[in-house]
C-alpha cells in the first residue's frame, strides 16, 4: 500500500469536479447506482471510507497495468495448479471453519443496487432500510470491513416488471402467454421446496449468509422464496443454524454450481432471479461460461441475473505477491482460495453467450481509505444484470 502524494489527490479531485457538475444538473445526486459519495475537495479525501465514480488518470491506468504485469511474471507450475480446482471446497471450508461468520458482514447496499431481487410487496420497506444504512457505510465486497478485505483481497422492480409487456403485437403476447402457462404446468405436476412460492431466487455461492438473511427477513411476509447454496457443507451448516434462517422461506443445500450433473432442488425455468456476488471470480476461468450456460437454464423467461464481482486492476490484484498467479489474471491466495479480475467486455461475452440480453454491466471504480493510515485504495468492482427474453414468435 501507498500513501497518496498530494499532487495525486490534486489530479483525482480534478476529474471527480467533472463528474459532480453532471450530477447536480440532474438536480441531486442519485443514491444508485453505485453510490453518490463523489470526491470534489481532495481535503476532504480522508472524511470517509470510500468515495464513489472515481476517475482514473492515464497514470493511475500505466501504474496497475505494470503493477498486473509485474505480479503475473511469475506463475505456479501447471502440475501444481489442478489442487487450486479439484480442492476448491476444501480450501473454502477450511476458511469458513477458521473464521466462523465473523470475517464479513450483512450486504446492505443489496436492495438498493438489486432492488429486482423483492417481489413489489417488500420492496418499499427494505428499499427504506437500505437508504438508511446508506447514510453511514457504502457497498463493499462480501462485507462492509475494510481491513479483512484487504487481508483476503478478495429498470428497479422486480422480475416481472421487465418482462415485455408491449401489447401492440398479439404475436408476442400470446408467445409469452403460452411459454409462461407451459412453465406453470410443468410446476405445478412436481414437488419441491418453494413449489408453491410465485417469486423464487437462488443465490449460488452464499457462503455464511451475507445476502441470505437480508432477503429472508424481506421476504418472509410475501409470496417468495429463496435457495441458497454453496459447495462448503461447513458454511451451508452456519447458514442453517442461523437464528434467521426459516426453511418455510428459504432452503439451503451444498451444491458445486460448476459440477456438470450435478441437479438442483427445483425445476428448469422456476427462478425469478439468481444472484451471485463474488462467486464466479472463486471458480477457473475455464470452468465459467460452461457454469453460466447451466445456470441459465433454471431461469424463467424474463427472468434476471444479477452479479457483482472483482474488476480488473482492483487493488486486490496489483497487491498479490509474485508467484501467485495461476493465468493471466487469475491468482491464488495464501489460504489456497482463487479469485479471477473481470472487464465488462468479458462480463457481456460470458452472459451474452449464456443466452441472456444486457440491463445493466457496470464498472464500478471507487476510492477505499484507510482513515488512520492515512491511505487510499483503487477500487474496482463490475456490478451487471442480464435478463432471459422470451423466446421469438413462430412465423
Amino acid at each position: 500500500m501507498h500513501k497518496l502524494r498530494s499532487f495525486s489527490v490534486a489530479k483525482l479531485a480534478k476529474g471527480y469536479s467533472r463528474l459532480s457538475s453532471r450530477l447536480k444538473g440532474t438536480g441531486g445526486r442519485p443514491s444508485a447506482p453505485l453510490g453518490s459519495r463523489i470526491l470534489t475537495n481532495p481535503d476532504d479525501i480522508f472524511k470517509h471510507n470510500m468515495w464513489d465514480h472515481v476517475q482514473w488518470t492515464e497514470e493511475d491506468k500505466e501504474n496497475a497495468q505494470q503493477k498486473a504485469k509485474e505480479n503475473a511474471f511469475i506463475q505456479i507450475p501447471l502440475e501444481e495448479q489442478g489442487k487450486f480446482d479439484t480442492e476448491a471446497s476444501k480450501y473454502w471450508d477450511k476458511f469458513y471453519e477458521m473464521h466462523q461468520d465473523k470475517f464479513f458482514k450483512d450486504r446492505k447496499w443489496l436492495f438498493l443496487e438489486f432492488p429486482e431481487l423483492l417481489p413489489s410487496g417488500a420492496k418499499s420497506q427494505a428499499m427504506n432500510r437500505c437508504l438508511d444504512d446508506q447514510q453511514a457505510s457504502y457497498p463493499q465486497p462480501s462485507g462492509s470491513s475494510i481491513d479483512n478485505e484487504t487481508r483476503h483481497q478478495q429498470n428497479n422492480g422486480p422480475t416481472h416488471y421487465h418482462r415485455n409487456t408491449d401489447t401492440s403485437n398479439p404475436q408476442t403476447e400470446s408467445c409469452q402467454g403460452a411459454a409462461l402457462e407451459t412453465i406453470e404446468d410443468a410446476i405445478q405436476t412436481t414437488t419441491f421446496p418453494g413449489q408453491r412460492a410465485s417469486f423464487r431466487i437462488l443465490e449460488v455461492g452464499c457462503g455464511v449468509g451475507n445476502s441470505v438473511f437480508p432477503i429472508v427477513n424481506s421476504i418472509k411476509e410475501t409470496d417468495a422464496f429463496l435457495y441458497c447454496c454453496d459447495f462448503s457443507a461447513c458454511a451451508i451448516q452456519l447458514v442453517k443454524d442461523h437464528p434467521d434462517y426459516n426453511d418455510s422461506v428459504c432452503h439451503a443445500f451444498v451444491h458445486d454450481i460448476c459440477e456438470e450433473m450435478a441437479s438442483f432442488p427445483f425445476p428448469h425455468q422456476s427462478l425469478d432471479v439468481i444472484l451471485a456476488v463474488f462467486v464466479l471470480s472463486s471458480i477457473h476461468p475455464e470452468r465459467m461460461q460452461g457454469t453460466l450456460n447451466r445456470l441459465s437454464t433454471y431461469l424463467k423467461h424474463g427472468g434476471i441475473f444479477l452479479f457483482r464481482d472483482y474488476g480488473r486492476y482492483d487493488f486486490s490484484q496489483l497487491r498479490f505477491k509474485k508467484g501467485r498467479c495461476l493465468s493471466e489474471n487469475f491468482y491464488t491466495r495464501g489460504d489456497g482460495t482463487c479469485v479471477y479480475f473481470f472487464t465488462k467486455d468479458e462480463v457481456h461475452n460470458l452472459f451474452s453467450n449464456a443466452g441472456l440480453e444486457e440491463i445493466q454491466n457496470l464498472e464500478d471504480r471507487r476510492l477505499q481509505v484507510n482513515r488512520g493510515k492515512k491511505v487510499v485504495m483503487h477500487r474496482v468492482w463490475m456490478q451487471s444484470k442480464y435478463r432471459k427474453s422470451y423466446p421469438l414468435s413462430p412465423s
